[in-house]
């Protein structure tokens, strides 16, 4: 993690979820995972975030605040959708009021499966959005002699961002069939 000059911040929100996925992401946040190591703060202005940490899935009442966090965020950021909810809608994601996951509102640069997700596999996820995030900055100054880009439209459906990587380690793994 050479290329991280800085320390990122993480801005967290819940989407509407069981609190499950909520419980693992402050857990990541205690000595006995700590995710400070890294470098990384968790903060609660958007204006002062790198990473948007989402948790559960989008409804018609959170939908305008998930675009407003998103879009009150510095360039470059990155999207961590955190828990099945977050990513596809999960076991809500039939239900009359729910949108889906994350990917129908902002743009999603990883993904972490599981419900709910492991401290690890939410600690894997972040940091490969690190990564994201180093990729987009060097992408940023490339193009600074270039005119600027725009960001993809936050419309009904927005399609993820590149190229998302799956997180594996869920606690759907560890469960038995019968």
């Amino acid at each position: 993690m050479s290329y991280i000059t800085k320390s990122p911040w993480v801005i967290h929100y819940d989407g509407s979820s069981c609190n499950g996925c909520d419980i693992e992401v402050l857990a990541c946040l205690t000595p006995m995972y700590d995710l400070e190591r890294f470098g990384i703060i968790n903060t609660g202005n958007p204006k002062h975030a790198d990473i948007f940490l989402l948790t559960g899935a989008i409804n018609e009442q959170n939908r305008e605040v998930v675009r407003q966090i998103y879009e009150q965020m510095p360039r470059p950021k990155v999207v961590v959708a955190v828990g099945i909810c977050a990513c596809s809608g999960g076991i809500f994601e039939e239900c009359y009021n729910i949108l889906g996951g994350a990917d129908q509102v902002v743009p999603v640069d990883v993904y972490v499966p599981g419900c709910a997700a492991r401290p690890e596999a939410i600690i894997d996820g972040v940091v490969k959005g690190l990564g994201a995030l180093a990729e987009k900055k060097q992408s940023m100054e490339a193009a600074e002699a270039e005119p600027p880009a725009e960001e993809p439209e936050l419309n009904e459906k927005t399609e993820p961002a590149g190229e998302a990587e799956p997180v594996e380690g869920g606690r759907e793994d560890e469960r038995e069939t019968v």
